[in-house]
């Protein structure tokens, strides 16, 4: 068997490894070199966060991969792109690939069908690129002109706020709300205290004013109402027919209080008696003798 120099053998393996380390990288990139696909080419004029082998999808499925980016010196802002799609990939004439920018993965190609021929591209063939406004490319060309703008009021605002905040006004109202708050605080510890000490005397006492209450009401419902009411009506009749006795000239007592000729003559009796007695004090001996003998 013939054998190789030693020079040829460090050929070969530095040949190997060559071809290994080519294929390891591309397949690192994502670019599977025993993988048939077809190559097609993308006109765009801006490629911002799009890099060898960024991915190509159709409707969200994976397809292929970017496989070169080259700028036409020849002409201004003219970009083109390489890619390779899988072999199967059919593309319709009229179709376009969309660059959308992603806030992980840098940038997507999306490639648009156009569904409504039945003309396809060939590979080789050029594709329009358009560039789709992703979340970042709106805020850079929408808000941040927005925020620019708002930037002087800002300024002014903050101004006014610090020249509020440093007007003697708000430090002597931050000083009164203090002593109020301080004097609420008293105010509080004072109520604490009377409902801690005075509320319970005093729900005490309410409870036994309402326990007497209670058993005067027991007492009260265990009276004979009735009965005391009938003998009240008893007692009013007696008075009041007694009233009439009085009244009425059938009686001895009804006469005195009515009789005015009784009345006259018990007058006149009296003043008879009254003058006899008169005249026995004065004429004791017209009235009585005395004889010793």
């Amino acid at each position: 068997m013939k054998k190789f120099s030693k020079e040829i053998r460090i050929g070969i393996v530095t040949i190997l490894s060559l071809v290994l380390l080519y294929i390891g990288v591309n397949y690192l990139k994502g670019i599977n070199l025993f993988k048939p696909a077809n190559y097609y080419y993308v006109s765009c004029t801006n490629v911002k966060d799009i890099t060898i082998s960024s991915p190509v999808f159709v409707e969200g499925f994976r397809i292929g991969l970017v496989r070169d980016i080259e700028y036409d010196y020849s002409s201004i802002g003219k970009i083109t792109l390489e890619i390779s799609l899988d072999k199967g990939m059919k593309i319709n004439k009229g179709s376009y690939v969309s660059i959308e920018s992603t806030l992980l993965s840098g940038a997507e190609l999306h490639l648009k069908l156009n569904k409504y021929v039945s003309e396809y591209y060939k590979p080789g063939d050029v594709l329009e690129g358009r560039i789709k406004g992703g979340m970042l490319t709106s805020v850079e060309d929408q808000l941040l002109p927005q925020v620019v703008d708002i930037m002087p009021k800002i300024d002014s605002i903050l101004t006014g706020l610090q020249t509020l905040i440093n007007h003697p006004a708000l430090t002597q109202s931050l000083n009164n709300l203090e002593s109020t708050t301080k004097q609420l605080k008293i105010s509080s510890d004072h109520l604490n205290l009377l409902l801690s000490k005075e509320v319970p005397d005093i729900a005490s006492n309410l409870k036994t004013t309402s326990s007497n209450l209670s058993g005067f009401s027991e007492n009260l419902n265990k009276l004979d109402l009735q009965q005391s009411i009938n003998s009240l009506n008893a007692t009013l009749d007696h008075i009041n027919a007694m009233s009439m006795k009085l009244n009425s000239r059938n009686n001895s007592l009804g006469l005195l209080l009515n009789d005015t000729l009784l009345y006259r003559n018990l007058n006149l009796t009296l003043d008879n008696a009254s003058g006899l007695l008169l005249d026995l004090k004065q004429n004791p001996k017209r009235y009585v003798r005395l004889s010793l003998f």
